[in-house]
């Protein structure tokens, strides 16, 4: 199934932009009368008929839509350090969209080796791979905020969310549990996890999360790499729901 992507739909009609316009008419080759399926980014596809089929810019007229196309029941939050191989963590993104995620929100631990990361090559990513896996959604990306910041802004919020930090040390006080435990006894469906870098999460870094509401988990035996881990804390939540 071709999919489009558009954030300029207006009422009947939808327009693409210049990059999805060329690949519709130079790629595909198609033209006025046809019919394309776009999505929003927002959850939501769109059947249409195009009326104007120049490369630069297409035009199509609404025929009908359907809200929460591809969905999954669950909404998760991933806050992931990037990786020191930015692609790695590209990869991640793709990877954890095909199998369902909400928010990514980049977050800059104590001892994160990279400290800068542009959204908006991740945010391609994950247009494509919604696209490709068949899915109106395209998750938002929030800009990199530190460890603490994104404790600090979640952790005293009781919306009943389930806030969950993976790390790999042992601290005898507060015992870590698995992360298909702790989900498969979770009554909700709004899920926050973390996933720190290379280095793992400071210890200061996890005593605030623990002080602040999250809860620690393990994601098994094994040691996993960042974007491994938070792929398999995608893959946890969408078993757990599926």
């Amino acid at each position: 199934m071709e999919l489009f992507f558009s954030r300029d739909i207006d009422g009947s009609i939808c327009r693409l932009d210049q990059d999805e316009s060329g690949h519709c008419v130079k790629v595909l080759r198609h033209r006025s009368g046809d019919e394309i399926s776009v999505i929003d980014g927002c959850g939501t596809l769109y059947r249409c008929r195009i009326t104007a089929d120049s490369p630069k810019g297409v035009e199509a007229m609404v025929l009908y839509s359907e809200e929460g196309w591809g969905s999954h029941p669950y909404r998760l939050h991933l806050a992931v350090c990037p990786t020191k191989n930015n692609d790695r963590y590209e990869w991640f993104a793709e990877k954890a969209c095909e199998i369902g995620f909400d928010e990514l929100s980049p977050v800059i631990g104590e001892h994160s080796e990279r400290r800068v990361l542009k959204t908006a090559r991740v945010e391609k990513v994950l247009i494509s791979a919604a696209k490709q896996s068949l899915k109106a959604t395209v998750p938002a990306v929030n800009e990199p905020v530190s460890v603490k910041e994104f404790i600090e802004a979640y952790g005293d919020v009781q919306d009943g969310r389930l806030k969950l930090i993976a790390y790999c040390f042992e601290d005898e006080r507060v015992p870590r549990r698995s992360i298909k435990e702790v989900l498969d006894g979770f009554d909700g469906s709004e899920i926050i996890v973390m996933i720190g870098p290379e280095g793992d999460f400071s210890k200061a870094e996890a005593e605030l999360a623990l002080a602040k509401g999250f809860i620690p988990v393990h994601l098994g035996s094994s040691r996993l790499r960042t974007e491994t881990a938070a792929l398999t804390a995608a893959s946890a939540a969408y078993f757990r729901y599926m």
